[in-house]
């Protein structure tokens, strides 16, 4: 059955790529989803029905793809699973500068699903060999190359990317599907060794070639880590994307990478910072800073310490911007009590508040509704711990600096970890 289905997505696709398929893309280019039924039944007058369904699901899948890829979603194709598990494009162009850096003119992708990273590859000058064992996403790839122009530097092959000799390329690229369920839909797969192909190929894979990148999971245990890998944790917009497993580079450094300015901090081994009284400053570290476990270069940084030895907070007397971390001036510290600070935000009119937690039980959203806030000023709340008691933080955030130079560290790092490797002692 599953060869059937295949083949009638492969099928479907082709058709896409017909006159009459073309026509019916182009005019589905800006429809609302909310209008999709009465739109597909005035199609279906003058065109097959299984053209329809495909051109509709193809024009869903272009614009969920907008967030991730921009203005080129609006040409390339897609799968759902190539939607969901595709990098996003300052990510993969992140990693092709650094890749073209290097010196990799020649690059095998394995797993390269619909080809957003030979994109992006592509563009940074690299010729790239484009595997992956799904025959649909095989077509999807080679349909992007030929709609962006790429078709000249990107080669793909519907393969086993376990049967591939890669000893001919400068690098190879393996990015493992990290989702259970036919076609990578099911729920994400956090042990390595789940992967598909599992993660210990892709780094005997790594060890073939001058240089490699191996996309995993963020949550990655540091301890696995290969001696001889350097780790990268990479955010964008503030979320945490992915990390990258790099061979060839800097054994063992830890590097957290923030987009999409660029900024980059790399671990010195520090120890953890040691605790003290909260500042007038908070700040909240990136969420790539805590990963990489380098909470205690932001905090050296800042002259700061920490909130509480388990928590991931640093307070600081003075203000010192860094694009590590988010800053906050704290205005109260109280022991949590929702009738307090019920009160005390009525009193001062906050109608509208951030509300932070790390390291408390009490949800947001909960404590949202018990606090009935109206007026016309706003805030930022932080339920937490302070020395292990749980604490109420209350205050507003610092203009964010600009991007400079001076905050680039080229420095290899060393860290502990906990055992769901959110950081040392920092969950």
């Amino acid at each position: 059955m599953d060869r059937v289905n295949q083949a009638n997505d492969l099928d479907s696709f082709s058709a896409l790529h017909t006159p009459e398929g073309q026509a019916l893309l182009a005019e589905l280019r800006d429809h609302d989803p909310a209008d999709e039924l009465a739109t597909a039944t005035r199609l279906r007058r003058d065109h097959p029905a299984p053209l329809v369904s495909a051109a509709l699901g193809q024009a869903r899948l272009r614009q969920r793809a907008a967030a991730k890829f921009g203005a080129d979603a609006a040409r390339m194709y897609f799968t759902p699973n190539g939607v969901e598990q595709s990098t996003r494009s300052t990510v993969a162009a992140h990693r092709a500068t650094r890749l073209a850096a290097l010196g990799v003119r020649t690059l095998a992708d394995l797993c390269s699903g619909i080809g957003g990273d030979a994109i992006a590859l592509a563009r940074a000058g690299i010729h790239v060999l484009a595997v992956d064992r799904d025959p649909l996403a095989c077509a999807a790839a080679r349909a992007n190359a030929e709609a962006l122009g790429l078709a000249d530097r990107i080669e793909v092959r519907c393969a086993d990317v376990t049967e591939v000799d890669t000893s001919a390329y400068d690098a190879v690229f393996v990015d493992p599907a990290r989702r259970g369920g036919r076609g990578g839909r099911g729920g994400r797969i956090f042990d390595p060794e789940a992967y598909s192909p599992p993660l210990s190929w892709a780094v005997q894979a790594a060890r073939t070639a001058p240089h490699a990148a191996l996309k995993i999971a963020p949550g990655i245990p540091h301890e696995i880590v290969p001696d001889e890998a350097e780790a990268e944790w990479i955010s964008d917009g503030g979320d945490v994307k992915e990390a990258v497993l790099w061979f060839g580079t800097t054994p063992g450094a830890r590097r957290a990478t923030l987009l999409p300015a660029g900024d980059f901090l790399l671990g010195t081994g520090l120890p953890d910072p040691e605790p003290g009284p909260v500042g007038r400053w908070l700040y909240e570290p990136d969420g790539a800073v805590i990963r990489a476990h380098l909470v205690a270069e932001v905090a050296q940084q800042v002259d700061g310490r920490l909130i509480d030895p388990t928590i991931a907070y640093v307070t600081a007397d003075e203000h010192r911007p860094t694009p590590y971390a988010t800053a906050y001036e704290i205005t109260d510290t109280l022991p949590f009590n929702v009738k307090r600070l019920r009160a005390l935000l009525r009193e001062r009119g906050v109608g509208v508040a951030v509300i932070k937690k790390r390291g408390s039980a009490v949800e947001p959203e909960e404590l949202r509704k018990k606090l009935k806030l109206s007026g016309p000023d706003t805030c930022v709340i932080f339920l937490t711990r302070v020395a292990g008691a749980p604490t109420m933080l209350l205050g507003r955030e610092a203009p964010r600096p600009r991007r400079t130079d001076a905050y680039a560290r080229s420095v290899s790092s060393s860290a502990n970890t906990c055992d769901r490797g959110c950081g040392p002692t920092y969950c």
